[in-house]
């Protein structure tokens, strides 16, 4: 039937902003391609709200994947004001950030010195005037403290970024479901290998295994992506691939990781 598809999305927002607590939908980012943009009730990655993402194996403690992804994920939202990153330690790279095209200049660096306090700082900055993003390193809060993050991005509409990393040689803890049913989505990131276009001896773009895990009110998904040209379109991301059984690549993933 004409015109069911978009009304049926547009009553997803609307049950979406009834959850939230809003009148109206809260705006979204699209990835600008439907295999991904279909997962989200509203059509893209929610804002005014916070997402957790996380990795497998080393990832949990280097957290490099799961942080490029997010700064690249997060980038578009940096022309509308400063990102804050709220780390346990100092070893973020600015220089590979600018390499994924982020705008460093519009990066606040801020070292905590546990948990807790990078719960507090994120909370603060999600809140303040002038953050369009941020994103706090962690290894897993309490739902309380996932429902005081939503509070804060509902406050002034920043989107934060909940980085599940564990402390170097910290022992491997369960991801706390009750954290996850707070965050808008919940992300599981790994670097994918990169090709380069044919007939070049270099190195391609970056690439990521992305698995959306949970997603309120859309549905999970899997796919490659790679950082896009900057003629492909606003968003940074491109979809090379989208993993036809997601049931056999996360069995697949967690034997190689």
């Amino acid at each position: 039937m004409p015109g069911a598809k978009p009304a049926l999305s547009a009553l997803r927002a609307q049950i979406a902003a009834l959850e939230a607590g809003t009148r109206t939908p809260p705006p979204v980012l699209p990835f600008g391609d439907p295999r991904i943009d279909g997962c989200f009730p509203a059509g893209g990655l929610p804002r005014g709200g916070w997402h957790e993402v996380g990795g497998a194996g080393l990832e949990e403690e280097t957290g490099a994947a799961p942080a490029s992804f997010s700064a690249l994920l997060l980038r578009p939202l940096a022309a509308w004001g400063a990102v804050v990153w709220v780390m346990r330690r100092a070893d973020l790279h600015a220089p590979g950030l600018a390499g994924l095209g982020f705008p460093t200049g519009r990066l606040i660096q801020v070292k905590a010195r546990d948990e807790a306090e990078v719960l507090s700082v994120l909370e603060d900055a999600l809140a303040t005037v002038g953050v369009a993003a941020a994103i706090g390193e962690a290894q897993s809060p309490d739902l309380k403290a996932g429902r005081r993050l939503q509070l804060a991005c509902e406050r002034r509409g920043a989107t934060g970024v909940l980085l599940r990393r564990r402390p170097y040689g910290g022992p491997a803890g369960k991801v706390r479901e009750v954290s996850g049913a707070a965050a808008q989505t919940r992300w599981r990131i790994a670097a994918a290998p990169s090709q380069p276009p044919p007939g070049d001896p270099g190195l391609g773009p970056p690439r990521w295994r992305v698995e959306l895990e949970r997603c309120r009110g859309g549905r999970p998904g899997a796919w490659i992506l790679e950082q896009a040209e900057a003629a492909d379109g606003p968003h940074p991301f491109r979809l090379v691939s989208q993993l036809a059984d997601h049931d056999m690549g996360e069995e697949e993933y967690r034997r190689t990781a």
